[in-house]
């Protein structure tokens, strides 16, 4: 099993329960396939640095996950078919990627545990 991180847009006209709809169907693609999901994170909604299909601003989601490599053309595919993401990118973290990762979350862990 490879670690994989994947970011997607979606588009800034859906309600909150829409979007998280949405965030959900993708992350029970991944379930179905026999993916462990290690963290998911909601950044909200941001400024795209350029215009995609007239739109200026949109919903990032951040899913890191484990699995097998046909995971992510059946993940891609649902992307593309979904009408509501703007934009994706899914990649395969290296070692120091993923080692990054962890360090990153222990430190959001502990920055929310002082609050």
């Amino acid at each position: 099993m490879n670690q994989y991180e994947t970011v997607f847009i979606l588009t800034p006209v859906l309600s909150d329960v829409q979007m998280k709809e949405a965030v959900e169907k993708f992350k029970a693609i991944l379930t179905q396939e026999g993916a462990e999901i290690i963290n998911e994170e909601n950044w909200g909604l941001k400024k795209l640095a350029y215009p995609i299909r007239k739109k200026s601003t949109g919903f990032y989601q951040l899913i890191e996950f484990k699995a097998e490599p046909s995971v992510i053309e059946k993940l891609e595919v649902n992307y593309r078919r979904d009408e509501r993401v703007i934009r994706f990118l899914t990649f395969k973290m290296d070692k120091y990627a993923a080692e990054y990762a962890a360090k990153r979350r222990n430190v959001k862990s502990t920055k929310k545990e002082e609050n």
